[in-house]
């Protein structure tokens, strides 16, 4: 299936080797070259834990459902931004109606640096693998892919700015170059148009820097606590 697009995919001077991952008491850490690292989902995420623990506990079927859809989307995402052949038809209907929601904003990517690449930093002691850093709409940022069964506010997504601000500061850190913007492009089920949420990663450090602080002490905690 041809979808016309091409994008252009930039060189790194930078070496972003593999990252190798565990899981340890409940959370995924990076082995990086000088430390173990909790990965920044998991850490930005670590305040709804409970929650989404119990719900896919409640709903294990929707669980599995949402955690497979995710997947699929994303791949299919790596593949149309590396110029692969697209075909709709070999994925599931939800996934390709949610693609062809985000196929105007992906178009608006090109001069793709990275996909799935990853980052750590030793001055936050993270680790994680980021989407996407590209230009769009001709300025370089960080992006990140989300699909949703509802339509999301801003004040629901929270961790999902602090992730992207812990990417900008890695991507900072690993490669020297400063990234001001990131994008987050979400295609929703109960919605026929994506959602765009933007912003700068200076303005949400300090949330960035508090989810830290409450993984460490709540990690903390429940291991005294076993």
């Amino acid at each position: 299936m041809n979808m016309q697009k091409q994008f252009n995919h930039v060189g790194l001077e930078a070496n972003l080797p593999d990252i190798p991952t565990v899981n340890e008491n409940g959370s995924r850490y990076y082995l990086c070259e000088d430390d173990k690292y909790p990965s920044v989902t998991t850490v930005t995420g670590w305040k709804k834990r409970q929650f989404f623990m119990e719900w896919r506990k409640n709903n294990p079927r929707e669980s599995r459902r949402v955690l497979n859809r995710g997947n699929l989307l994303h791949q299919l995402i790596e593949d149309y931004l590396n110029n692969k052949d697209i075909n709709l038809l070999s994925t599931t209907p939800v996934v390709a109606t949610l693609f062809a929601q985000l196929k105007p904003e992906l178009d608006k990517i090109d001069n793709v640096l990275a996909l799935e690449v990853p980052l750590w930093s030793s001055t936050l002691g993270l680790a994680g693998r980021v989407d996407c850093v590209a230009e769009y709409n001709g300025e370089l940022c960080i992006i990140d892919f989300k699909g949703s069964t509802r339509i999301k506010r801003q004040e629901d997504i929270e961790n999902y700015f602090t992730q992207a601000t812990a990417y900008a500061i890695m991507w900072h850190e690993r490669t020297g170059n400063p990234i001001n913007k990131f994008n987050i492009l979400m295609a929703t089920e109960e919605s026929c148009t994506p959602q765009v949420f933007s912003g700068k990663p200076l303005d949400h450090v300090s949330n960035l820097y508090n989810a830290i602080k409450y993984y460490k002490k709540d990690t903390q905690n429940l291991l005294l606590n076993k």
